[in-house]
């Protein structure tokens, strides 16, 4: 007993309470999972940090890649910019707009696809709210994460946001026509993403010349259902 009041005299005690937030969001998630293998679709969820190139990566796809039909969810806090220059490509494209959200979440997915309706083994494009931290935390029901990186950024961004490099199936690095006008360290940026996720794929193109991108048309046509 506490000699002062008469309490009982009990050691401090530290309560863990674990519940999992993201709960909900990934049972819908299986749920969108589900639903896209009954069809043979294969979702991709492409995610990078603002001005990395993901519309121009999507658009010269959808023009060029012949390998499956295409269409894409455009997710953006406001605009839809990207959604129209998504159409002139000629990708059927659905426009999410989140306002002050910073990710696109498996409800979101859920609605886009419910108006999107994408024809049976096809590829559906996620193309997320531009950030490197939020994306990464939220299942979509996709079947593969290709993070897109440019060598107009650092090359020590898969040390400083290890967790959308951990996540990610490919990672594609942009704008390598820019190389000799900026200082990047390609093999750096490799050994990060390496460091991050052991085995990971790392691809190097330029979507403005074409160099590289049949490497990413190559992985791509694997994730097409047969």
């Amino acid at each position: 007993m506490c000699g002062t009041c008469g309490c009982a005299d009990e050691q401090p005690r530290t309560i863990v309470l674990e519940q999992q937030v993201l709960a909900k969001n990934d049972g819908l998630a299986d749920a969108n999972r589900d639903w896209l293998r009954a069809k043979s679709i294969a979702m991709i969820n492409l995610m990078s940090s603002p001005g990395s190139g993901k519309t121009s990566l999507l658009a010269r796809t959808a023009r060029e890649f012949d390998g499956a039909p295409l269409s894409a969810v455009e997710g953006d806090q406001e605009t839809g910019i990207d959604a129209t220059r998504l159409r002139e490509s000629g990708c059927p494209v659905v426009q999410i707009n989140t306002g002050t959200g910073c990710h696109l979440d498996a409800t979101m997915l859920a609605d886009g696809l419910r108006s999107l309706q994408p024809p049976d083994r096809s590829v559906v494009f996620v193309e997320n709210v531009g950030n490197l931290v939020c994306p990464a935390l939220f299942d979509l029901g996709e079947q593969a994460r290709v993070v897109l990186a440019s060598v107009t950024e650092g090359a020590d961004k898969p040390l400083k946001y290890p967790h959308m490099f951990r996540s990610a199936d490919l990672v594609l690095l942009n704008k390598i026509d820019l190389l000799p006008h900026v200082d990047f360290d390609v093999a750096a940026f490799i050994d990060a993403a390496s460091m991050a996720n052991p085995g990971v794929r790392v691809r190097r193109l330029s979507v403005s010349t074409g160099e590289g991108i049949s490497d990413w048309y190559d992985w791509l046509g694997e994730q097409v259902p047969a």
